[in-house]
């Protein structure tokens, strides 16, 4: 196999992770909090496959990183109290088995004790790292003000926690919609952030422009796929007419 056919597969190798990312973004066009992603790439030197008369190195296609955006989603109303969105930058801190982990997801809900949780049963933390419960037996109307305060009727019980990152290179994906902070950077807790009861953040995703990416990186690979087939025809036809000049 020659340089141009080694070349041509690196690149379809990115080219499907690109689809990859490109088909969760718009599966997660309606996911609470999601922020799109795209495939950075780079240059990769490595040794040609024919030295003779070949450049060196050669310089296939690579993937470098996954970069995503964490723009402001869209705000829609749900009326429902326990129903939390973040008009800024910030996220909610929730403890999970695995540790702490960080979410622009608030669709919470009470659990069988009354603790604030995740969907998935994660307890939501306050702005000093514990846990807000709401008392199931009281009546009290259960309010969130703009700064996060927690209240039920006349009793304050709690402040939902809003935490930052210097560098938000910091947080690591981990599924469900969270992440977490490998490094040693430290969250602080965000006093400037708006919190809105009743409402969601939705995802960020564009989906006609997700949409036309998709479309491009299809037509990418068909293209490298002609590149190689048409390289490899060229390479067949090469050695025929070499056989019959011997």
């Amino acid at each position: 196999m020659d340089n141009a056919q080694y070349v041509g597969l690196s690149r379809q190798m990115v080219l499907r992770r690109q689809m990859d990312i490109v088909a969760n973004n718009i599966a997660n066009a309606d996911t609470n909090g999601f922020k799109v992603e795209s495939l950075m790439t780079k240059e990769v030197p490595g040794p040609p496959a024919v030295t003779a008369g070949g450049p060196a190195p050669v310089k296939f296609v690579g993937a470098d990183a996954v970069a995503r955006d964490f723009g402001q989603g869209g705000l829609r109303r749900t009326d429902s109290p326990l129903d939390v969105a973040i008009d800024g930058q910030g996220f909610f801190k929730i403890t999970t088995k695995a540790g702490d982990r960080y979410t622009r997801d608030g669709h919470f809900r009470t659990d069988d004790t009354g603790r604030v949780t995740t969907q998935g049963g994660d307890v939501v933390s306050d702005d000093g790292g514990g846990e807000i419960t709401i008392d199931p037996a009281k009546t009290g109307q259960l309010t969130i003000a703009p700064d996060g305060t927690v209240s039920q009727g006349t009793e304050r019980i709690g402040k939902v926690g809003v935490f930052k990152f210097d560098s938000l290179s910091a947080l690591q994906k981990t599924g469900s919609n969270q992440y977490q902070n490998p490094s040693n950077q430290q969250a602080t807790a965000v006093t400037d952030v708006k919190v809105r009861q009743g409402m969601l953040e939705g995802s960020n995703v564009n989906p006609i422009l997700e949409i036309t990416r998709m479309i491009e990186v299809s037509r990418a690979y068909e293209q490298t796929t002609q590149m190689m087939s048409a390289e490899a025809d060229l390479s067949r036809s090469s050695i025929s007419r070499l056989g019959r000049v011997q």
